[in-house]
């Protein structure tokens, strides 16, 4: 394990997009940061231009794999084993899928990525926060999380009954919220801050690599003309991890680097109690 008094910051899907460019922001606020890929040759490319953009090299990728409980728990062994604290986590990756398709789990996938294995993740780091406390947790979220104005479906989660791209996420990021305003509740007192962000709508990789087809392929395509950089999409991420102003500022949801509304729907703190607890099942039951 290695002793260093400098902040350590690990921001899962920082191999691209937002991801990359909010490692890129950290090194050069001097946190040393560790970033993880699911393709390590991704990694690999990512961590040289990381390196180069920064002018750092205080920055390793670690392979991880969102869709697998397996590839969740050896990645937090790995931050637990090689570093003494953790000052930042950013649970930045996500995805949207054209198909339902399932995890390793059998989570219908952009559920399990977007929220589920993140949860794993958060809980399997959460003491390593508190005793580097203060600490921040910045959850990307998104705007979208308006679409699903009749909240979440606890009967159905996974989409098993019926299944449309965006109406997955949608649930997905207003999820995220709820895990936010849940977890910001649970650790009141321990020096843990908890936030979520709306970065814009970013012209990244994102809906790019096969997952989406159809009409949402289309949508994304017209779209990205007139949609923000990723290095801007990346600053409210920035902001939420960093800036001095939100100091012991918990439980928000920011977009632009400013505080945000969120919906009707997403203030429900018995349903992101309900959801936490769940998750909770669905992680015991799948870890049997």
């Amino acid at each position: 394990m290695s002793k260093d008094d400098r902040k350590f910051a690990l921001v899962t899907g920082g191999n691209s997009g937002i991801g990359k460019y909010t490692a890129i922001g950290l090194l050069r606020r001097g946190f040393r940061v560790a970033i993880t890929s699911r393709n390590p040759e991704r990694g690999k490319e990512a961590l040289a231009e990381i390196q180069r953009r920064s002018e750092s090299d205080d920055v390793e990728c670690l392979q991880l794999d969102l869709a697998q409980f397996d590839s969740v728990r050896a990645c937090a062994e790995r931050v637990l084993t090689d570093y003494d604290r953790l000052d930042l986590l950013v649970n930045n990756a996500g995805l949207v899928l054209s198909e339902r398709q399932q995890t390793a789990e059998g989570f219908e996938m952009t559920f399990g990525v977007n929220h589920v294995d993140h949860f794993l993740l958060t809980s399997l780091l959460r003491s390593r926060l508190v005793e580097s406390a203060p600490a921040r947790v910045v959850n990307l979220a998104s705007d979208a999380h308006k679409g699903a104005r009749k909240g979440l479906d606890f009967d159905d989660l996974h989409g098993r009954e019926r299944y449309s791209a965006m109406d997955a996420y949608c649930k997905s990021k207003l999820a995220n919220i709820y895990f936010t305003r849940e977890l910001a509740r649970r650790l009141e007192g321990t020096g843990v801050t908890v936030n979520a962000v709306h970065p814009g709508v970013v012209a990244s990789g994102f809906g790019r690599d096969g997952d989406v087809g159809g009409v949402f392929k289309v949508l994304v395509a017209v779209a990205r003309p007139f949609m923000i950089s990723e290095e801007r999409g990346a600053a409210t991420s920035l902001h939420v991890a960093t800036s001095d102003e939100l100091d012991g500022q918990t439980g928000g949801y920011y977009a632009k680097s400013r505080l945000a509304s969120i919906s009707k729907v997403a203030r429900d703190d018995e349903a992101a109690r309900r959801l936490w607890e769940m998750s909770e099942a669905m992680v015991a039951e799948a870890s049997a």
